[in-house]
């Protein structure tokens, strides 16, 4: 068949899902009554007696299908997802069937190695400020094509993944990048191909706007950018800091809400940011961003630790270490292996003036040791086997006070099953620690 231009085009159809998490999930519910049948199928078995797992007869029947709607964790280039091509079954997404049937004039498409879930925030918060109806969807809260969520007025703010991108062929009326750099190459092949599969949204079919820094890194690749395209710089009134937002990349951020909501609206950026600053202590920073956790006082220094656990990859953890140029840093890195380049990161550790130290995790501990060890050879590293250790070896390394950090730089698959968890862990320990020390104790938590 030809490719659906929404989901009413699915009618009398046999769809597969191919992944059945939160998307896959809201996916089958949207389609329930529309589709002819559903062929349910995912990677991991034990997820319910209709789901089929993809090596044990799940791929087969995905061939029969018409159309395969694939969640975005399912790499776009795979062997099977390729032969589902190869015998013309159609291959796309529920998030490019739902662009396909809502109103994209209200729509905002967020992207970007760091910045995005922060700046999709931002942009629902200023519109709030302005009295506006907005939602936040897509990564930072729920698949917008959820039948559980009425997306019939308002604003529509949506977080978009590398993942995602790649299967959307028509842009909503506004596509916002937030910066470019190095992720997920393990699912996209490439870092040539990942940059091209993050912009590709930018050059999707539908008259829109790009916003993007004004940096070099874009001007870079202006000939990769599609709609017309508008620079961005940086704000310089300090309406950041005033949020709670920490680092020179969130000056970058809310630059990039402020001209959004001003081009949604045509609402003034001073005018927005006037009033963002006047409602500034009702914003909420997102959490696993910079956030602090806690501070203790140690030989009459402070201590903070701070939780930036949704800093997957090494472009958002260099912009941590920068925020923390001046003091002390015991940072916690570490996690899933995909094969990122971990230069970038080693360079930033080895142009830091104040006491470091480098505590690694997981699969991916080694090869950061490694090229931290190439640039600096000096610079002190530990491996860890466990969070509790990782902050007690850098509360010790910070005597004389500074920030403990975790920044991981790398997925948390394997040793947790999530961002989330891995972050809940460093607060869990943090606070039984410091509870702890603060009686005169040292056990363990």
């Amino acid at each position: 068949m030809s490719r659906p231009a929404g989901f009413a085009d699915l009618a009398g159809r046999r769809v597969g899902i191919f992944g059945y998490g939160v998307e896959g999930r809201a996916t089958a519910e949207r389609l329930r009554g529309v589709a002819a049948s559903l062929v349910l199928v995912d990677d991991a078995a034990g997820l319910g007696p209709d789901v089929l797992v993809t090596t044990q007869g799940g791929h087969e029947q995905l061939l029969t299908c018409d159309v395969v709607l694939k969640s975005p964790g399912i790499a776009r280039r795979r062997a099977d997802v390729l032969d589902l091509e190869a015998h013309r079954v159609v291959v796309t997404s529920a998030l490019n069937l739902w662009l396909h049937d809502v109103d994209r004039s209200r729509v905002v498409a967020i992207t970007g190695t760091k910045g995005k879930s922060t700046t999709t925030a931002l942009v629902t918060f200023f519109l709030h400020c302005l009295g506006e109806r907005a939602q936040c969807l897509g990564n930072i809260g729920q698949p917008p094509y959820d039948p559980s969520i009425d997306t019939s007025s308002g604003w529509l703010v949506l977080e978009v993944s590398s993942y995602q991108c790649v299967d959307l062929d028509v842009a909503p009326a506004l596509v916002v990048v937030t910066s470019l750099g190095a992720d997920h190459l393990d699912w996209h092949g490439s870092l040539a191909q990942y940059q091209d599969d993050k912009l590709s949204l930018t050059r999707a079919d539908g008259p829109h706007r790009t916003l993007v820094p004004d940096t070099a890194a874009f001007r870079d690749v202006t000939d990769q950018l599609g709609g017309a395209v508008t620079f961005v710089h940086a704000d310089t009134h300090l309406l950041a800091s005033a949020l709670g937002l920490l680092g020179s990349h969130s000056d970058s951020n809310v630059a990039l809400a402020l001209a959004t909501v001003s081009a949604l609206t045509g609402e003034p950026a001073e005018k927005i940011r006037a009033l963002a600053a006047a409602q500034a202590s009702t914003f909420v920073p997102l959490r696993g961003r910079l956030t602090l956790v806690a501070s203790e006082t140690v030989n009459g220094q402070c201590v903070r630790y701070v939780d930036d656990g949704l800093a997957t990859a090494p472009l958002p953890t260099v912009a941590a270490l920068e925020v923390f140029a001046d003091e002390p840093v015991a940072l916690i890195a570490g996690g899933f292996d995909r094969g990122v380049d971990y230069a970038p990161l080693a360079e930033e550790l080895a142009q830091r003036r104040p006491p470091t130290l480098l505590l690694t995790m997981g699969d991916a501990g080694p090869r950061i040791e490694a090229a931290v060890h190439d640039r600096a050879p000096t610079l002190a590293q530990r491996a860890v086997g466990s969070m509790a250790d990782a902050v007690r070896e850098a509360r010790a390394f910070l005597s004389g006070g500074g920030v403990v950090l975790l920044s991981p730089g790398a997925p948390s698959f394997g040793q947790y099953r999530n961002w989330e968890e891995r972050s809940d862990d460093f607060t869990r320990v943090v606070l039984e620690f410091t509870r702890q020390w603060s009686l005169g104790g040292d056990s363990n938590p």
